[in-house]
């Protein structure tokens, strides 16, 4: 179903059209490797500073407690970057067994709290999991910066190594004046797409999960 379980952050104002004049092709090509000028780099390049501020922790708990995810959990992030998710799930879940997988091995090798170890170098379009290994599957922001048909086979992917829940976020709009906003401020997605028109492509793909939308 589509939910919202990030209404707990904090609300970002944001200024797509004032992205959109600041980026440029080479901006773009250097945020999609992923690398430290994405996370810790110029704002025009990715996040400008990806760093640990405690803001996901009610995050954490919100989802914890909307799945009513016993104290043993299985937890697996696809997209984990530093691991700021991962790490909060074990403040709220200490008994909780934590995976994460990105592309990013600066991610990886800058994590918090620990969780790099925790953290596997990989693509969500072929997770080297078993199935139904976890009892959450969650993806933030993430599996659209795959192009269309790799995007499918994550959430292909998701849907087989969760024995219970997933839950997606994914860059999305309803109104053309929300998609030319999208337009303007995406630097890394590949694959985007009406609210619609995503609710077909997880019933095409069998993802059985919740979702929720990324709209500037």
């Amino acid at each position: 179903m589509e939910i919202n379980l990030l209404d707990r952050l904090p609300q970002v104002k944001r200024d797509p059209k004032a992205r959109a004049a600041q980026k440029t092709e080479a901006d773009r090509a250097l945020a999609k490797q992923f690398g430290r000028d994405f996370f810790d780099g110029e704002r025009r390049h990715g996040y400008g500073g990806y760093r640990y501020d405690g803001r996901w922790l009610p995050v954490a708990r919100r989802i914890v407690e909307y799945y009513q995810l016993p104290p043993n959990a299985r937890i697996l992030d696809v997209g984990a970057a530093k691991g700021f998710l991962m790490y909060d799930f074990l403040q709220v879940l200490p008994g909780a067994t934590v995976r994460g997988i990105d592309v990013s091995s600066y991610a990886k090798e800058n994590a918090h709290g620990g969780m790099g170890s925790l953290i596997d170098i990989g693509s969500a379009e072929k997770l080297p999991y078993p199935d139904k290994s976890y009892d959450l599957v969650i993806s933030i922001n993430s599996i659209h910066n795959l192009p269309l048909e790799r995007c499918k086979n994550a959430l292909r992917e998701m849907e087989r190594v969760s024995r219970a829940h997933k839950y997606v976020t994914i860059d999305a709009w309803h109104t053309e004046e929300e998609h030319q906003k999208l337009l303007d401020w995406i630097l890394t997605a590949e694959t985007y797409m009406s609210v619609d028109d995503w609710v077909k492509l997880f019933a095409d793909v069998g993802y059985s999960g919740d979702y929720w939308w990324f709209i500037p």
